[in-house]
């Protein structure tokens, strides 16, 4: 059911624009109520949490992945690498925890904190805490470890944070479906939002000079039981299955094709829960998945199961700009 109606939002909100227009009347509602929420944060009507350290929100104004969780280990990467101390927030999106907030860890368990702080943590090593309220978790965060900034990993509409810097991501290839606020549309709020973000980062091709080009890059696979890298160039001329449960599956079909591989694909939903039946197909070809899949199929994977990392390459200049704008900040 969930692979099915996520198929049908795809099609409403990417490809069908008849559908996305009988359901303008609910997007008109919805747009005003971001607007008018937004306008109450912003004048202090609705009150947001100051910390005493800087934030970095990275988010995105789409319904589904665009690329922000590379891109927040990149920006981590960035800190560390230039003295700071970062520590990372997150919703922990479809984590099962009785309770919250909650520490992550490279041992944690995908089912209960969500598969992209599971991710997170594991690349990077760092403080990372997950929770519906992302003030509790920065507070859980601060009092728990040594942080300097603090980056959020999605949250650009959770204004109870605030914020020093809002950095957006955006789908270079479908970018924002017909234009549409949900449910018509893929949108979580109105384009003009992108007007009072700090960086615009397009995961692919920019369209107007002031958006930051990234590229997803990866060449290697690795066995999901023993921790082996491979070339991919070496899955080349076999017969493999392909699967994603991500924003945009076929980001990931056309990161293998570019590698020289054909695949037979498989779709899911984004965040979708893995069971040992969803990554089998009653042969023993190579299975290869994004990295964000494989943290929740570690307990029933074979041998031919195998995860492809990717790394976040922003254009050369991101860099700087994005350090100068802390310094100004603090």
């Amino acid at each position: 059911m969930k692979k099915t109606l996520a198929r049908w939002a795809a099609d409403v909100w990417y490809k069908d624009a008849f559908l996305g227009i009988l359901l303008l009347p609910l997007a008109y509602v919805f747009s005003d109520i971001v607007r008018v929420r937004r306008f109450l944060y912003r004048k202090g009507f609705l009150k947001s949490h100051t910390l005493p350290v800087p934030v970095i929100v990275v988010g995105n104004i789409t319904v589904g992945g665009t690329g922000k969780t590379p891109l927040v280990i990149w920006l981590a990467e960035t800190l560390l690498a230039s003295g700071y101390k970062p520590g990372i927030i997150s919703r922990g999106y479809g984590g099962l925890s009785e309770t919250w907030p909650q520490v992550v860890n490279k041992h944690s368990d995908a089912k209960k904190v969500g598969d992209e702080s599971l991710l997170i943590a594991k690349q990077t090593c760092l403080p990372v805490v997950v929770g519906p309220s992302r003030v509790e978790s920065a507070k859980r965060l601060l009092d728990g470890f040594d942080c300097n900034v603090i980056l959020s990993d999605d949250g650009l509409q959770h204004y109870k944070l605030d914020r020093d810097i809002e950095i957006a991501v955006i789908d270079g290839e479908r970018r924002f479906g017909n234009g549409y606020c949900l449910p018509a549309g893929p949108l979580r709020e109105p384009i003009e939002r992108l007007g009072s973000v700090d960086f615009t980062v397009v995961n692919g091709d920019k369209y107007a000079d002031h958006e930051v080009s990234m590229r997803l890059v990866g060449d290697t696979a690795v066995n999901i039981l023993t921790d082996e890298p491979k070339p991919l160039q070496q899955f080349q001329g076999l017969d493999c299955h392909a699967l994603a449960g991500i924003g945009n599956p076929e980001r990931f079909f056309k990161l293998l094709e570019m590698n020289g591989l054909s695949c037979m694909t498989h779709s899911f939903p984004d965040h979708y829960p893995f069971g040992r039946d969803d990554i089998e197909w009653g042969d023993d070809k190579p299975v290869l998945m994004t990295e964000k899949d494989a943290v929740k199929c570690t307990g029933f994977a074979k041998p031919y199961h195998w995860y492809v990392p990717v790394k976040a390459v922003p254009e050369a200049t991101f860099g700087q700009q994005f350090l100068d704008l802390l310094k100004q900040k603090t």
